[in-house]
């Protein structure tokens, strides 16, 4: 059943004062999100976002949905949280990608070990746009910022071969240019169960000239005729650097955090729902004490 995308416009107080710049590319992300959702049928009481520091990670304020803003690269392991704690909630962290790729890439990795089913969005704009514009993990090779004047030397992260050698359960990545593939990419995103990562190319139209709308249409192509199941293929894609392949590159069904937790294996109830059992904690609190 498909919903007015209108329904996810924020209400909140201050939340049409957006922080963002004229043109930049987390409106569009934005908009191809609430879209997403609302073709999913799902109603803002269901969905709940996570974010962490950065102009991504304002996502929570912007749009009509239950909103987490954390500390700086934690959005993963609190999404992890709220879905083992309950799992009837669609769970999305949501940040840029030097919040997940830099002070979150510790999270990112044991993520995708664990497979929560949870949606990671991470707006990619290869630069930090919050603090002005120094280089990211993504940054190309010898692009000038206020803080690498000389030109960066640092080689460029991967986010999608990283995924695909550790083995995760959904890559994908898309432009958000593309308006109707990118609702499409994050709608099987949300569908998947198990940790679904989608990299989001998108402008920084302030302190980034070099990767514009332009030339992001002209360095990246859809791949076509591509297996995700097929892990080598998927990585041989993944290693290519210009143009950058856009869609879903690996799908690897597994059991996730939540099947395989040991709250989970006897009893199906979302532990928010259960009556903790005062007495047997005391114990166990008591048998652990020295005296």
């Amino acid at each position: 059943m498909n919903l007015n995308p209108k329904i996810f416009e924020s209400k909140r107080p201050g939340s049409q004062d957006v922080a963002w710049c004229p043109g930049c590319g987390n409106f569009g992300i934005r908009n191809i999100l609430m879209n997403a959702l609302a073709e999913l049928g799902l109603t803002p009481q269901e969905v709940v976002i996570i974010s962490g520091i950065g102009q991504a990670a304002k996502m929570p304020h912007y749009i009509n949905v239950h909103g987490y803003h954390t500390l700086h690269g934690r959005a993963i392991p609190i999404a992890t949280a709220v879905k083992a704690s309950n799992p009837e909630l669609t769970v999305i962290a949501e940040g840029g990608d030097g919040d997940m790729y830099a002070e979150g890439g510790n999270h990112l990795l044991h993520a995708i070990r664990r497979n929560p089913d949870i949606t990671v969005l991470i707006h990619d704009n290869q630069i930090y746009g919050l603090t002005k514009g120094q280089a990211s993990p993504t940054t190309m090779l010898g692009m000038k910022t206020p803080t690498q004047p000389w030109g960066v030397f640092e080689e460029p992260f991967n986010p999608i071969a990283l995924a695909i050698a550790l083995n995760a359960s959904f890559v994908a990545r898309t432009f958000m240019g593309y308006f109707k593939e990118s609702v499409e990419i994050i709608k099987k995103a949300i569908r998947h169960k198990g940790l679904a990562i989608v990299d989001i190319l998108h402008p920084c139209v302030s302190f980034n000239k070099v990767n514009t709308y332009q030339w992001y249409r002209e360095h990246t192509y859809w791949m076509e005729d591509h297996d995700p199941y097929n892990r080598e293929d998927a990585f041989k894609r993944a290693i290519e650097s210009d143009p950058l392949p856009l869609g879903i590159f690996y799908i690897n069904e597994r059991p996730t955090f939540e099947e395989m937790s040991p709250a989970y294996k006897r009893n199906k109830m979302p532990l928010w729902k259960r009556e903790p059992k005062i007495e047997e904690i005391k114990k166990i609190l008591d048998s652990k004490r020295r005296f």
